[in-house]
């Protein structure tokens, strides 16, 4: 059987390894770190654990990275505490990394509830100690509210969402994500290849993690966290994601004398056509990086 480190493979990873350019000596901090696709030929980069500390804010990762990595430090937390805990001890780093991708394991254990092809609970916390479940918000949240989720991070219009919305609140309780699926596809029928449940799940992941959020404030955080010629190299796999980190780049690289950034890809980095191949899970990733300057 494989394990959850062999079933997920890192997106970009050339390209990540290409703009963080590790040298030996260096520092990395790894934010989401996962099961260490990335982290991992970093480390063999910089040519010692100890300078590497990874953080996830799921605990079958955390376990995953404290038996693949004996001397790294690794952290139980989301991004954004963790980033505020490593600023109040006054560290820095060359390099750090974002990968805000799901990753395959949460994706694929259906126990997880973050994808409606295996059927299991409604569940999507990324942090299992969270008490706030998919479950939770989709049976206890008003109707109106669950439209303006819908809208603001599923991208989906107001007229769509509304019915969306309509639905879930019609068919409550609904435990599980293939009930949640049935629900959205009873009146918002397949046209295409994507199911009409897609951006719906995306919109709940969002919220129950409070991804966007946590991302905008670390974002702000960055210049505490990097060295002078340091690089930051960020992965997004949604609109809204890179909307948000190509914002904050463009307007610290473009500040005049008052930038402390400068964008090493002024374009986001895609897969290649032969990591599609391999990996379709790179298809909607996009990489943006950039170094400290000051």
């Amino acid at each position: 059987m494989n394990t959850p480190q062999q079933l997920h493979v890192p997106v970009l990873l050339t390209q990540v390894k290409s703009v963080l350019a590790p040298k030996v000596g260096e520092t990395y901090l790894d934010l989401t770190a996962g099961y260490g696709g990335h982290a991992n030929e970093i480390v063999l980069a910089i040519g010692n654990e100890e300078l590497a500390t990874l953080v996830d804010r799921d605990e079958n990762a955390t376990k995953g990275l404290n038996k693949k990595f004996k001397t790294a430090e690794v952290i139980h937390s989301d991004f954004l505490s963790a980033t505020r805990e490593l600023i109040n001890r006054g560290k820095r780093f060359d390099m750090v990394l974002f990968d805000l991708g799901v990753s395959s394991p949460q994706l694929d254990e259906a126990w997880r509830g973050f994808s409606f092809i295996n059927d299991g609970p409604l569940d999507m916390r990324m942090d299992q100690s969270q008490s706030w479940t998919a479950a939770e918000l989709v049976n206890r949240s008003s109707e109106k509210d669950l439209s303006q989720i819908i809208i603001d991070y599923g991208e989906e219009s107001a007229k769509t969402a509304n019915r969306i919305a309509r639905a879930i609140r019609l068919n409550r309780p609904i435990k599980t994500t293939a009930e949640l699926a049935k629900t959205i596809e009873s009146t918002l029928p397949r046209s295409g290849k994507i199911h009409p449940a897609t951006r719906t799940f995306q919109a709940i992941r969002i919220a129950i993690n409070d991804e966007l959020n946590q991302l905008r404030q670390t974002l702000e955080l960055l210049p505490e966290l990097i060295n002078k010629d340091g690089r930051v190299a960020i992965i997004t796999f949604h609109s809204l994601e890179d909307r948000i980190v190509k914002q904050f780049l463009y307007e610290r690289s473009r500040s005049g004398y008052e930038s402390d950034f400068i964008l090493i890809n002024k374009k986001p980095i895609t897969a290649s056509s032969n990591e599609l191949v391999y990996n379709p899970r790179s298809r909607s990733a996009k990489l943006r990086a950039a170094a400290k300057i000051k």
